[in-house]
């Protein structure tokens, strides 16, 4: 299961409104393989697929993909609106890092510590 915040419902509420998107559709949430960091997090309006967690909160739907489950599990998504930096953003207790930008990371394996690398320092991002 995943948290989310009010700020990052009602964002997605707004979203969903100004791109008249069918009752079905909510923000679908997943992982895949790429970024500098090794997985990369995705995020698309979309209705739910087979297998898929749904989210109601105040009116809106996050859907968790199916085949991300295990990397999302425990994770809070929020919605940043900062001068140099808005949108949905996903914290995740099971990365053991992230790339500078925050739209990759490397999954924590037990025992193992990651090692630095200066080419996830943000600055080769996207």
């Amino acid at each position: 299961m995943i948290t989310v915040t009010e700020k990052a419902a009602s964002e997605l509420a707004d979203l969903l409104a100004s791109k008249n998107a069918p009752e079905s559709a909510g923000l679908r949430l997943g992982v895949e393989r790429g970024g500098c960091a090794g997985l990369a997090y995705t995020m698309r309006i979309a209705s739910p697929e087979e297998g898929d967690e749904i989210i109601d909160l105040n009116g809106t739907r996050f859907i968790v993909a199916h085949d991300s489950f295990d990397f999302l599990t425990g994770c809070t998504v929020d919605f940043a609106d900062e001068l140099s930096d808005r949108g949905f953003k996903i914290y995740n207790p099971n990365a053991s890092r992230s790339c500078g930008c925050g739209t990759s990371f490397e999954p924590s394996e037990e025992g193992k510590k990651p090692q630095y690398d200066p080419a996830l320092d943000g600055t080769k991002c996207r």
